[in-house]
């Protein structure tokens, strides 16, 4: 079973992510977990509810809002990476928390490199499916790469420089620092 990391630990994982050719449909699915793409979930949903152990991917160019409907019914949601170049799924990571309010588990899956896991997690990804030639004990340790995150984000969207008051710098002078509060 390949290694995954998940909620901060590295775990095994017993989904399989489910790329069908064409003409391919329900009833060649795998037995077991099996995470299908967004385009089979819509022409299947009702048959793969009622068969279990099925989670969602969505590729960068899919809405999210076209899975929204089913999220409390899903036990995951993956976001693929077809090419690490792709941002496209930060932004749909980014939206399945913030405006759909996803809370469940939101893997990253697909071309998913180490250096890439502690922006991922800053959108909102909680577990990482790395590239099957990249180590996963290195992509845990790069989540730890960075004390603190300068930006807002969806784990904590207050900016470094609005969490904590600072003094005015006396270089700058007093006039500058009544300006500043005026603003």
């Amino acid at each position: 079973m390949p290694e995954i990391i998940r909620k901060g630990a590295v775990v095994q994982d017993d989904w399989q992510v489910v790329r069908p050719e064409a003409g391919q449909g329900v009833n060649d699915l795998p037995p077991g977990h099996v995470i299908v793409p967004l385009g089979l979930w819509l022409a299947n949903t009702e048959a793969l509810i009622a068969r279990g152990n099925v989670a969602v991917w969505l590729a960068g160019t899919d809405d999210p809002a076209l899975v929204a409907p089913w999220l409390e019914r899903l036990p995951l949601v993956a976001v693929d990476f077809p090419k690490f170049t792709d941002g496209r799924g930060y932004s749909v990571a980014y939206l399945l928390r913030s405006r759909f309010g996803w809370r469940g588990e939101l893997r990253a899956i697909g071309d998913v490199l180490p250096d890439q896991v502690f922006y991922m997690q800053r959108v909102g990804f909680d577990a990482f499916a790395v590239r099957s030639d990249r180590s996963v004990a290195t992509a845990l340790r790069a989540l730890k790469t960075f004390s603190d995150a300068y930006q807002g984000s969806w784990d904590n969207p207050v900016p470094a420089f609005r969490r904590e008051p600072r003094p005015w710098p006396e270089s700058l002078g007093q006039d500058s620092l009544k300006a500043r509060q005026q603003a």
